[in-house]
């Protein structure tokens, strides 16, 4: 289980044959024997495991190993990669810790309700709210201090390996935009128009990102424009090392676009850096006006909000004013193109605003 966004990641699977993962620590080989495509939990151990599967290759995979009940000064980290003898390869962040904690026999624990269930929901009125702890996600069993450093162990990992892509990214002058949005919002229509038109004036390549099948990758290939298809498995967003190993696939020219479609979700994409330039959230008005007050953490992530599928207005009832003003209750800086990427209407503005932003041959790039 993911315990920054509380998914099962399963099996993560990138298109390609014999890619070398990069690992941003250090690392050593030896024959090792290991079981995969698993999340487990012993114990008071949780372990946390990315696999990344290719054709040729093996597997490659990153582990996050995370021991529960440690204090600040007990908690050890490491990192560390084996390449094996039947071709698999592995990357492994442990989180170990030494607890002794030892009573009278005659001691007894005395708790309040709020203090025995950290958990607990706030209540206003009749609604119940959760998640007002220093953690994001809920583990039974396990304290919101612990909780807050298997958060930080995780997003820490992918924030390195973000940083390590925005490098790459700025050196290869590379414009990133991340496309995140809710199931339906037209995004993949949204994308294939973009490329189709941008293809002949800029290099465009892309990267997708869905639980199973390579139907969006097709779809994008279909139009001459590359693309590499992850597949999360359970997961329910990309994270930076996935997109480390894809864009290594793709060979670029300067100057271009990268877009990354990430897995349809409004929630878990919010907390995982990739590297990119912007994050464009893409909400259709089949869907809800106060969608970015549902779901503010992504639209304050947010550098631009598309209003997709604008034709059906005359059908809906879709408050589009208060939609722009909810968004920018959330973000007050976040931009607002309205389009429909099947009418074409508004699709200029779209063109534009990645015009804009392209890094041009000419420009020196500051690292």
């Amino acid at each position: 289980m993911c315990t920054v966004c509380g998914c099962a990641e399963g099996n993560t699977r990138i298109e390609g044959h014999d890619h070398h993962h990069h690992d941003h620590e250090h690392g050593h080989s030896h024959a090792h024997d290991h079981d995969h495509g698993h999340t487990h939990e012993s114990g008071p151990v949780t372990v946390v495991h990315h696999h990344y599967h290719f054709k040729n290759k093996g597997d490659v995979h990153i582990h996050y190993h995370v021991a529960a009940g440690a204090t600040p000064a007990q908690h050890h980290a490491h990192s560390h990669a084996h390449g094996h003898a039947h071709g698999q390869e592995h990357s492994h962040q442990h989180a170990d810790d030494h607890h002794h904690h030892e009573h009278e026999p005659d001691h007894h624990h005395h708790h309040d309700s709020e203090q025995s269930d950290p958990f607990a929901p706030q209540q206003q009125g009749l609604d119940l709210h959760y998640g007002h702890g220093p953690a994001h996600a809920h583990a039974p069993g396990m304290s919101q201090h612990k909780m807050v450093q298997i958060e930080q162990d995780i997003l820490g990992k992918n924030n390195h390996i973000a940083a390590h892509n925005r490098e790459h990214f700025l050196a290869d002058q590379q414009l990133v935009l991340n496309l995140v949005s809710s199931p339906g919002s037209g995004k993949t229509t949204l994308l294939t128009e973009t490329v189709s038109q941008l293809t002949g004036n800029l290099p465009v390549a892309v990267i997708e990102g869905d639980q199973q099948t390579a139907n969006d990758a097709d779809r994008i290939r279909a139009t001459g424009v590359p693309a590499i298809q992850i597949n999360t498995g359970k997961g329910c967003h990309l994270d930076a090392a996935m997109v480390d190993t894809a864009y290594h696939r793709l060979a670029l020219e300067p100057g271009g676009v990268l877009f990354i479609e990430n897995v349809g979700n409004l929630v878990c994409p919010a907390s995982f850096d990739l590297g990119e330039s912007h994050k464009v959230a893409i909400l259709s008005v089949t869907e809800g006006e106060d969608k970015p007050l549902k779901y503010p953490d992504m639209f304050a992530a947010a550098d631009l909000m598309i209003i997709n599928k604008t034709d059906l207005l005359p059908h809906l009832n879709f408050d589009l004013p208060r939609c722009i003003e909810s968004a920018r209750q959330v973000n007050p800086n976040i931009e607002v193109i309205c389009l429909s990427a099947t009418s074409g209407e508004g699709m200029d503005r779209w063109l534009g605003w990645i015009a804009e932003r392209v890094i041009s041959k000419e420009e020196p790039v500051c690292a």
